[in-house]
Parts: structure tokens; sequence; C-alpha cells
């Protein structure tokens, strides 16, 4: 199997958590966000962690502490893409596949994302999307694929057409990716949508566009892929985990 590198996404404010705190320090257990990420990075056994920090980033440091990752700064927050392409100057050279992790996303099992390292590898596509089903998939990016069930695209909440909001399959973001693909795709992403933003999941569509195979690892377990956004999701996560 190919070796593997994380990027972990942890450059947010979070302003729906009503505090100066950056979002991935808020804390679960008393342990923060992010480090229950870290933990799922080593998990499944990364070479290396990369973690994107942005607003007040000197705080993230500290709290990481002797944690074994490095770090690239995103000095302005211009999006998922945006912030990817920051590490790419730790990453570069690297053969092998990117893992990409979201900060604020505490609830996912080491044991799923092993499968879907391993789905990857024998799908042989060039990026996996781990994905799930939601009776209301308000306010995720859809999965749209073909008749032949095959991935075309990811299209965001606020982009998406009245039909494609119909679609209950939704992205949990957190792929996998052939580190010389992702970085090659991302520079050909722009900021043209609704959020005036470089998508991340912009390349899964320039992907498919080259006729290279983009596959999905669907779970069935939503609460694995709670993002923390407010403090009520921070409650309910912290729930979850207690039940656990």
């Amino acid at each position: 199997m190919k070796d593997l590198y994380t990027i972990i996404l942890a450059a947010g404010k979070g302003t729906r958590m009503k505090s100066d705190l950056p979002k991935v320090l808020h804390k679960i257990n008393d342990k923060e966000l992010v480090k229950y990420v870290i933990e799922q990075a080593q998990g499944v056994d990364s070479k290396e962690i990369c973690l994107v920090v942005g607003y007040k980033h000197e705080l993230v440091r500290e709290a990481i502490g002797d944690s074994d990752v490095v770090y690239a700064e995103q000095k302005e927050q211009l999006g998922t893409g945006h912030a990817v392409i920051q590490a790419e100057s730790v990453l570069k050279n690297k053969v092998g596949n990117v893992l990409i992790l979201c900060g604020d996303v505490p609830l996912l099992k080491v044991e799923t994302l092993q499968k879907l390292k391993e789905d990857h590898a024998a799908s042989g596509a060039v990026a996996t999307i781990l994905t799930t089903n939601f009776e209301d998939p308000f306010g995720y990016g859809r999965i749209i694929k073909d008749e032949n069930n095959s991935v075309l695209k990811i299209v965001e909440q606020k982009d998406a057409s009245e039909d494609e909001k119909k679609i209950t399959e939704v992205n949990s973001g957190v792929y996998i990716i052939d580190a010389e693909e992702l970085f090659s795709a991302l520079g050909s992403i722009d900021s043209d949508n609704a959020q005036n933003e470089y998508y991340l999941t912009d390349v899964i569509g320039i992907f498919t566009g080259q006729n290279k195979l983009v596959s999905t690892y669907t779970i069935t377990n939503n609460d694995e892929i709670l993002g923390i956004n407010t403090l009520d999701q921070l409650a309910q996560a912290t729930k979850i985990l207690a039940a656990n």
C-alpha cells in the first residue's frame, strides 16, 4: 500500500462558537477537538501530519505541544482548496496518498479511516470520498453521480440546483487523493462560486473531466462526520462520545 500523508484543516475562526478561541481548540472531555483528529491520522499510520493553521495559530501550536506534526499557515481564509494549497510546500515531492481531515470532526473512527484507505487502494481510484446519507442533507455538499453510479462532481449547498438538493448522499469533507494528482488539480481551481472561495471539492470535477476514476466509500453512522460549528453541536458530540 502507498505511503499516506495527512493534511488536517484547522485554520478557521469558528464565529458561530461565540468565542475568541480558535474553533479546533474547543474541548470534549478536556481534550481539544483537533487532538482527536491528530489521533485519527496517527491511527492510520500517517508518515507525516500537516496541520493547516490560521486564526490565532500561535494558540493552536501551543495547545498541540509536542504532538508529532508539521505546520502550514493559511494567512487568509479563502476556502478549503486554498487551505490545502498551503500544505503543498510541506508535502511537495511526496509520493503516495494524501488523507484530508477536518480539525473540527472529532468522532471519526480509526477503523472507518482504515477501511477508507483500503477501499481506495483496492479501487485504483485517483480520489476516494468518504460519504454518508442524510434524510435531511441541508448544508452538506451533494455527491453527483451518473447513471452508472460513477462520481461526476460535488456541489455545495449554496450552488446546488433544486434537483441536486434532493440528493441524500453527502460529502463528509474527508478524502484520500493521490498526492501528485491533488496538487496538480489544485493549480486549476478558481473562486467562481457563491462563496467566492477556492473549494477543495472542485478537484473532483477536474479529475472526472480528465476521465480519472473517483470513488466513494459510504458509511452508515452519520454521527462520525459531525462537524463542530456551534456550542449545541459541541454538546451533541460530547453526548455521542459518552454513549460510545
